[in-house]
């Protein structure tokens, strides 16, 4: 699933539970995933954020990091993205720059780099390595730009009072190392509130929750809108018992940033929009 840190969403695929079970508003399965897709990250033409990341192993022990994120959308129909993560502190990370171009069409893989200032080094980060850990997380590369919709079938499990909860299954399984997730999505805002991750033994193995959403005012079209947004999430792994805790804070949509910012001359040389 797609969601932003920030967080992670899903796809197209018509299966007779879909046909069948639209809710109550009339929303099929795929128009459920398209639209919590949406809500994850498209909210606004572009925004920017600080997140402060703590991470705490089984004994307890914590390490930090903090970052600024840009993101950028190309066009207005949930497309391609650009994303650009600014790393502040610790010391040992700090103008490390991560940086995606995303892209919507299941034929062409996204585009990652890492620059690490310590060597002075920009890396290419491979396709099949966009779910290793991200900075040492457990958050996972692709938790931070999103998984594609299109990469997995949809299927209604059951509706709840409050949530919409979809099996998705991967339709390469060869490429991931889960067999499906379980999607609880908040029916009112349709935000993704809970990512669950099975093996093929059907053993819950790693949880992604949004544990707090804020709304955001900002302006669009020169009208005054209101974007629900996650500002907390939580990663956990449960085979080795780390957390990672991602807070947002600063968050700001349609803010006007360039499309020049995204691009690999500014690894080395990060703009002002990120170090602010």
């Amino acid at each position: 699933m797609k969601m932003s840190l920030f967080i992670a969403v899903l796809s197209l695929g018509m299966s007779l539970a879909s046909i069948a079970a639209a809710d109550s508003n009339g929303l099929t399965v795929e128009e459920i995933v398209q639209k919590a897709n949406h809500m994850a990250l498209y909210q606004g033409r572009d925004g920017t954020g600080k997140v402060t990341m703590v991470i705490t192993d089984r004994q307890g022990r914590t390490r930090q990091r903090q970052f600024n994120m840009l993101r950028k959308d190309d066009g207005d129909a949930d497309q391609d993205q650009k994303y650009y993560v600014f790393f502040q502190r610790p010391a040992d990370v700090r103008k490390m720059v991560f940086m995606v171009h995303k892209h919507a069409a299941l034929t062409q893989d996204d585009d990652r780099w890492l620059y690490m200032p310590g060597l002075d080094l920009v890396k290419r980060i491979a396709a099949s390595d966009k779910r290793t850990s991200f900075v040492g997380s457990d958050f996972l590369y692709e938790d931070i730009s999103g998984r594609n919709p299109a990469e997995d079938t949809h299927e209604m499990v059951r509706m709840t009072d409050d949530y919409y909860v979809i099996r998705n299954v991967p339709k390469q399984p060869k490429t991931v190392e889960f067999a499906y997730y379980l999607a609880h999505i908040d029916r009112a805002t349709l935000l993704p509130r809970k990512l669950e991750y099975f093996t093929k033994g059907d053993r819950l193995y790693r949880v992604v929750e949004s544990s707090e959403i804020q709304s955001i005012t900002a302006k669009e079209n020169g009208k005054t809108v209101t974007y629900p947004t996650v500002t907390k999430s939580i990663a956990r792994d449960l085979e080795n018992g780390s957390t990672s805790e991602m807070t947002f804070s600063r968050v700001r949509y349609n803010v006007g940033l360039k499309e020049s910012l995204f691009t690999e001359r500014y690894l080395r040389r990060p703009p002002r929009e990120a170090i602010r």
